[in-house]
């Protein structure tokens, strides 16, 4: 008599997870991913795409001909008939193949002008933007020019003053015309100093 074998470990039960109904193809997706990474580990079988139908060849060799002699069998009618549906498929698959050919040169073609035309946009932007540079750069560089005449002629006024001011003082040899000189000479210097600094970058 066999010896009684030991009693098989209980499965471990699952635990039920609750029915979730999804209302829209994103929460269909979602619980399809969280379904998908509970276990990480498991392999995910991914469908190979499938090839484009496609007509099968013409034989060879054909060797059943169809002629026109009398006394065919009732059978002729169905290979006639298979063999007209078969054209038909292939007539139809040409025709699709050309059409799609045709869309794809339409296609080619409208992306090469709308590049053409994003390429002549961005040339004519990149002129305009050129153009605003020189200008800028042309105003500051008048400016500048401008602020340099502007102070050689106050350095030439200044120099004048100072030139009338030495006649003065040489004609009437006062010691307050000396302090009227020195303080005027040290206001020039001054303000020669601060449009200085003012017009330097």
């Amino acid at each position: 008599m066999a010896a009684p074998s030991a009693p098989r470990p209980p499965r471990p039960r699952k635990e039920p997870q609750p029915l979730v109904i999804p209302r829209s193809a994103a929460e269909e997706q979602r619980l399809r991913l969280e379904r998908l990474m509970r276990n990480p580990e498991k392999t995910v079988p991914i469908p190979e795409k499938l090839n484009e139908w496609a007509p099968r060849p013409p034989p060879e060799f054909v060797r059943d001909v169809m002629g026109s002699s009398a006394g065919a069998g009732s059978g002729e009618f169905h290979v006639y008939r298979h063999l007209r549906r078969r054209e038909y498929q292939r007539q139809d698959f040409m025709d699709a193949m050309a059409e799609k050919q045709r869309l794809d040169e339409e296609f080619q073609k409208k992306l090469e002008r709308n590049k053409m035309i994003a390429e002549e946009q961005t040339a004519k932007r990149r002129r305009k933007r050129q153009k605003l540079k020189e200008k800028k750069l042309q105003a500051k560089k008048n400016k500048l020019e401008q602020k340099k005449q502007e102070k050689g002629q106050e350095n030439a006024q200044l120099q004048w003053q100072e030139t009338e001011l030495r006649f003065c003082v040489q004609e009437i040899e006062t010691p307050w015309c000396h302090l009227l000189y020195t303080t005027i000479s040290f206001h020039i210097e001054i303000n020669m100093k601060n449009q200085t600094a003012a017009v330097l970058p």
